[in-house]
């Protein structure tokens, strides 16, 4: 369920379009304005708005904007003016050239919580823009383990609907116990599980391994090495299974991540946020208040400041 909220009677596109203009001219910008605008209006009706405001003013809203923000406030307000497809592009080509071991879980968010449909476009909208694919990218910056999960993880189209198939879910089950159990973590036939069922159909495994083998399946994905390679794809392995079966656990545990200790991870709280406002926000802020004892605007509000925090907490604040 989503978090924005956009007002019963919106004004036309190109009323936002002209409100947008008059708030970057004039001595200062008006960013209260930027975001009462952006900040309420679904991926629809931003889209309607760049159009609007190219053709009346023969300029890129986006542009304009980064010639008016700054910082991480930029960042966000880009992001999220940004078709969603297009979007998630993006944040897939800063996370295959970034050298850190977080990209990787950028990657598997992508391919995990988007509907079949939405990843084609994100692929489709990858090679527009970077011309090449999204497969070939996540190849050629990962290796072993890693690459065997990832690249069929963005390359699938799984099966959208709820019939379930008790059969397949045991027999599922009894393959993934037996691969765990040998510590063949990367074996051909777990990933083919993970990266193919449908979503309901792989819930509906999870319940058979735990039903048959009494207890749940990450207990058995625990790296018993100091292998550090081996630490950091069960780690993902095991992401990937929670983003798929408990996607607002996921994020609410990867938004507690970004806050917690001295210092915060902007770009994890600005990726979260953008992507998930208009779809699954306020199951993840049910989510992370039942983890934390407080509500994810309070701790946005302690850990942000200034106009990006007036942004992402306008994105979270369902209540008017």
């Amino acid at each position: 369920m989503a978090s924005l909220r956009v007002p019963a009677c919106v004004p036309t596109a190109a009323e936002d379009a002209e409100h947008l203009r008059k708030a970057f001219i004039g001595l200062g910008t008006e960013e209260a304005s930027i975001i009462r605008i952006l900040a309420h209006r679904n991926a629809a009706q931003r889209k309607l708005i760049r159009d609007a405001y190219a053709a009346a003013y023969n300029e890129d809203l986006l542009k304009d904007l980064e010639k008016e923000l700054s910082g991480d406030f930029l960042r966000a307000m880009l992001h999220w003016t940004l078709e969603p497809s297009e979007r998630d592009a993006q944040l897939a080509n800063e996370a295959v050239t970034k050298n850190s071991t977080a990209r990787n879980f950028v990657i598997m968010e992508i391919a995990c919580t988007r509907s079949p449909h939405e990843l084609v476009k994100v692929r489709q909208a990858y090679h527009a823009r970077y011309k090449k694919s999204l497969e070939e990218d996540v190849s050629y910056h990962t290796t072993g383990s890693l690459r065997k999960l990832l690249v069929p993880l963005v390359s699938t189209f799984r099966y959208e609907g709820d019939e379930v198939n008790k059969t397949v879910a045991k027999s599922d089950a009894k393959i993934l116990h037996n691969k765990i159990s040998h510590k063949a973590y990367s074996d051909e036939e777990l990933i083919r599980i993970i990266s193919t069922r449908s979503k309901a159909q792989l819930n509906a495994t999870l319940n058979q391994y735990n039903d048959l083998f009494g207890h749940d399946i990450n207990k058995g994905l625990k790296a018993d090495t100091k292998s550090g390679s081996e630490e950091e794809y069960l780690s993902l392995l095991r992401a990937t299974i929670k983003c798929l079966t408990s996607p607002e656990k996921y994020y609410a545990k990867a938004l507690r991540g970004a806050m917690k200790g001295l210092g915060t991870d902007e770009w994890a709280l600005t990726r979260i946020i953008v992507t998930q406002a208009e779809c699954n926000m306020l199951k993840i802020k049910d989510e992370y208040y039942k983890r934390n004892s407080t509500p994810l605007e309070k701790a946005l509000a302690g850990d942000t400041s200034g106009d990006y925090q007036k942004l992402l907490i306008a994105l979270v604040a369902h209540d008017p």
